[in-house]
């Protein structure tokens, strides 16, 4: 399995407090079958982000952990206005790794109205979004087909692995379930920050998915759409979404 957004990185935002931590959640996501992780700093008014210095504190947790998991960079990317104005000049800052993918988080207190005409724009330079665990958004909660929509202008969605199985409670686990049902869903991660509260874990998400949509959607969500993304390819399962009742 690939991971595309964990928050894996000691000391940069709210995930890991050391080093020792960061190392203990690379053996539980090598444990659970994560292949490669996709370190995922917030990029935000709260939380800034130095892609350099932050490349070099990945390389030092490569010395840490060797090459197994693999890791690579990216960022958990706030979709503000600031942010919006500098990735549509230097995208190169916020992508994963040197591809142009782009993981976008929404606010849990205000979506602008604006917001498809940010994503066209990132579409326009090449940029593809893709929007981070919209089933937990209390305002999506409310507005689910609005993804639908964003999906028909080319951005993916990724869910999280612990909310689709529970953890973050039924509305957001049904929510989870309903884009399932409706083709809306291209990637599981985990969006781990620690070793208990929310571990690297995937696995569990991943049978739930097979045992509810088949084999192949659980392996194109886990395996072959993220790691098409940490290499820079097209997304090999990007159905229309089923947009009818």
């Amino acid at each position: 399995m690939v991971d595309i957004h964990c928050h894996i990185l000691a000391e940069v935002d709210d995930g890991p407090k050391s080093w020792d931590v960061s190392e203990q959640m690379c053996r539980i996501a090598k444990a659970d079958g994560i292949e490669h992780i996709v370190a995922t700093p917030h990029a935000s008014h709260r939380y800034a982000y130095d892609r350099a210095h932050l490349i070099q504190m990945l390389n030092s947790l490569r010395q840490r952990i060797g090459d197994d998991p693999q890791l690579s960079l990216g960022c958990d990317f706030h979709l503000s206005y600031e942010n919006l104005q500098d990735v549509m000049v230097h995208p190169e800052r916020y992508v994963i790794g040197d591809t142009r993918y782009l993981l976008v988080e929404l606010s849990n207190y205000g979506i602008p109205a604006q917001i498809a005409e940010s994503y066209a724009k990132l579409i326009g330079i090449g940029v593809t979004p893709i929007i981070t665990h919209p089933e937990r958004n209390p305002i999506l909660q409310r507005a689910p087909k609005q993804i639908l929509q964003w999906i028909e202008l080319g951005c993916a969605v990724q869910v999280t692995a612990s909310a689709l199985t529970g953890a973050w409670g039924e509305v957001a686990s049904q929510i989870a379930k309903w884009l399932l049902a409706r083709d809306a869903v291209h990637f599981l991660a985990s969006d781990a920050h620690d070793t208990r509260r929310r571990p690297p874990i995937m696995s569990e998400a991943r049978e739930l998915v097979a045992e509810l949509r088949g084999e192949a959607v659980a392996n194109a969500l886990v395996n072959e759409n993220p790691q098409a993304v940490v290499q820079g390819q097209a997304l090999p399962y990007f159905p229309p979404p089923v947009t009818k009742p």
